[in-house]
């Protein structure tokens, strides 16, 4: 089993360190042809906008779109986590994202790199998640298809001007069918609890 990584943007190598702690081989994906044959991808963290241009310029946009469409399983941290989404607030205009995720995310939610930060979470029966928040995305709504497999709480890290009022917690980790999503940055820690669950998906 091989499991694709995203690489135009991000924390590539650590995704792939991480998948290889698990026992899994990755490849890295560049181009469409680069998509054949895999068990599953990674999109990793990194500019949102800028990843959005870089998937339609390489062409890899409308490729990963219909692998996305066929079931092929996806985990999105981060700014991945925006390309999946249905709806992202704060975006460009021109922003494109994959709509595979049924939600609705703000970009920056957490506040801008002077705001991140690092914490614990409830996830499963095991010890606290260590998370690695960085300029984080905001999980605003989800659909009902969607389970949320770990919270966070804000601790007053949340961005002002978010509409209505704003939960003490938000979801962290999500999952909708062969969609896993985290806001955090699963690859910048030790746990590899994420990426063994991502690899139990596409087994």
């Amino acid at each position: 089993m091989t499991i694709g990584v995203l690489d135009l943007q991000g924390d590539v190598r650590e995704h792939a360190a991480a998948l290889a702690d698990v026992g899994v081989a990755s490849r890295l994906v560049k181009r469409p042809d680069d998509l054949a044959g895999l068990a599953g991808l990674i999109l990793p963290g990194g500019e949102s906008t800028t990843l959005s241009m870089l998937l339609s310029s390489t062409g890899l946009f409308e490729a990963l779109s219909r692998s996305l469409a066929d079931g092929l399983p996806v985990l999105g941290t981060c700014a991945g986590l925006v390309l999946l989404a249905r709806e992202v607030l704060d975006g460009r205009p021109d922003q494109r994202s994959f709509g595979a995720l049924d939600a609705v995310v703000r970009r920056n939610g957490f506040g801008r790199q002077v705001a991140s930060f690092e914490t614990e979470l409830e996830f499963g029966e095991g010890p606290p998640l260590p998370a690695v928040f960085i300029r984080a995305p905001y999980v605003v709504e989800v659909g009902p298809g969607v389970d949320v497999l770990a919270t966070v709480q804000h601790r007053g890290a949340v961005r002002e001007g978010l509409p209505g009022a704003v939960p003490s917690r938000s979801p962290a980790l999500v999952r909708q069918d062969h969609v896993l999503a985290s806001c955090f940055h699963p690859e910048l820690t030790s746990d590899r609890r994420v990426h063994r669950q991502f690899a139990d998906m596409c087994a």
